[in-house]
Order: C-alpha cells, then sequence, then structure tokens
C-alpha cells in the first residue's frame, strides 16, 4: 500500500479487505504514517483494520515503531512463510 493507496481502504466497502501488509519504506507517505491516517479513520470497522509491518528494517526499535503507530505486528524481509502464516494467523 502506498500513500495514496490509503483510498482503496476507504473507497471500497468497509469489508472488502481482511489485512494490509504495510511497506515500510514508500514515497510519500512512509507506512507508518499511512497506518495513523487508517487508525483515525471514521469508520470503525476500517479503521480498525489489522495491519502488518513488511521491511528490510528488523531491529527491535523498528517493531516498536510499528506497534506504536498502530499496527499489529511486524515482519522483516525475507519474509519467511511459516513466520507470515503465523501471523496472519493471529491477526485474522
Amino acid at each position: 500500500m502506498s500513500g495514496t493507496d490509503i483510498y482503496m481502504l476507504t473507497d471500497r466497502e468497509a469489508d472488502y479487505y481482511d489485512l494490509i501488509l504495510m511497506d515500510i519504506q514508500m514515497p510519500n507517505l512512509n507506512g507508518y504514517e499511512a497506518t495513523k491516517k487508517i487508525r483515525m479513520l471514521p469508520d470503525p470497522i476500517k479503521s480498525k483494520i489489522p495491519i502488518i509491518a513488511m521491511t528490510a528494517n528488523a531491529f527491535d526499535e523498528d517493531k516498536k515503531n510499528a506497534l506504536d503507530a498502530g499496527m499489529n505486528g511486524h515482519l522483516a524481509k525475507p519474509i519467511e512463510i511459516p513466520k507470515l502464516v503465523e501471523m496472519l494467523g493471529e491477526c485474522l
């Protein structure tokens, strides 16, 4: 999801998407800022959609930043499929 793609969420019905895999390093609006905007949406279903950070930044501080921004989880790249499946199970 890029910063402008937040409109993909806002332009659809509330239950269209189940989860967002959020890239942190995007042009214009980074993943933290995009998540904060989503969390402030007036629609209670859309604002609570599970969001998982997917980033090459894998330090504890990066995980904390993702959670502080309102994300539900953090996965470091390269993505390990078993960890992705586990995270999806936790969030869904």
